[in-house]
């Protein structure tokens, strides 16, 4: 205690002597740092603001920075577009049952490829990391993937892209970094290779699942090149499809029913004040998961690339 009480004033005098030199690094660094947040911030805040921005004062106003007025007509015209809260539980769905999947197979699978006794191992590893630089091509895989009857299902958005092998290779490398005596421990008590993995392998692997878990939650969230693609059924196309219709009727106008009925009214629409919209009702669904998960997110995406 004694120590500590006396470096304490040493250490605040030793801050105090700083050169006019420190001083000015620190205010530069502080000041590149604001200007770096505010960077980062600006183009969010410039999308809610315009989201909610009124026909007139986007049209008065080519830098639109400080709101004048709140108006939600571009969000009640989101919601109110045929099929959006369909799209809704589509997305959802894709995204909660696609991730868990996902999760389930990569984990299994990048369990097994850490595992220097797995017969063929670097055969299998080698396959893989093939399928990262070299695909068979489009119509190749649109053939298989129909023969398959995935057309017109929402299964499409979840079964062929099951396994990303970026994903698949962080997560092997993750475990290759957990110590092999406690799989040796848990044999010798008599667990098998399932209950290591579940029992032991994955609640020290959190970190790492978590972060794989956002990544596939992301992709999920956001595909729509697969539904573009096999999807006719109205119905079954999810948020992100829907809400590029959306913004493509709006703007180019298709004839749309909502959008003569708008017209009719002499309800008027910018373009890119729904465009900000769309794109905010997309984002801030993810938005609300990455501060649950974010004290995993460093920690697993570092561990996980470290060890190859």
């Amino acid at each position: 205690m004694t120590t500590e009480a006396q470096t304490a004033p040493n250490r605040g005098k030793r801050m105090s002597r700083r050169s006019p030199g420190e001083k000015l690094a620190d205010i530069v660094i502080s000041g590149v740092l604001v200007l770096l947040t505010l960077a980062v911030l600006f183009p969010f805040y410039n999308m809610l603001l315009v989201s909610v921005a009124k026909y007139e004062d986007i049209i008065s106003t080519p830098l639109y920075v400080f709101p004048k007025a709140i108006d939600l007509q571009n969000y009640r015209m989101a919601i109110l577009y045929p099929n959006f809260l369909n799209s809704v539980r589509v997305s959802t769905f894709v995204t909660l049952v696609g991730t868990g999947l996902s999760l389930l197979v990569t984990t299994m699978g990048a369990y097994a490829l850490s595992r220097k006794d797995l017969p063929f191992r670097g055969f299998f590893l080698t396959l893989i990391i093939i399928t990262m630089y070299f695909g068979g091509g489009l119509i190749p895989w649109y053939l298989v993937v129909k023969k398959l009857g995935f057309v017109d299902s929402i299964w499409v958005m979840i079964v062929p892209p099951l396994i990303n092998t970026f994903y698949l290779i962080l997560m092997r490398n993750y475990f290759e970094s957990i110590p092999a005596d406690l799989e040796e421990s848990a044999k010798i008590d008599g667990a098998n290779d399932v209950q290591i993995l579940f029992l032991i392998m994955v609640p020290l692997a959190s970190p790492i699942i978590a972060t794989i878990a956002l990544f596939y939650a992301v992709d999920r969230w956001n595909d729509w090149w697969l539904a573009m693609l096999f999807i006719q059924d109205q119905t079954k196309l999810p948020l992100t499809l829907i809400l590029r219709k959306m913004v493509v009727d709006a703007t180019i106008d298709l004839g749309n029913a909502m959008m003569n009925a708008m017209r009719d009214s002499h309800i008027q629409v910018h373009s890119r004040s729904l465009q900000m919209a769309t794109v905010t009702l997309t984002t801030i669904p993810i938005l609300l998961v990455y501060p649950f998960l974010q004290k995993y997110f460093t920690k697993g995406i570092m561990l996980g690339a470290l060890k190859g």
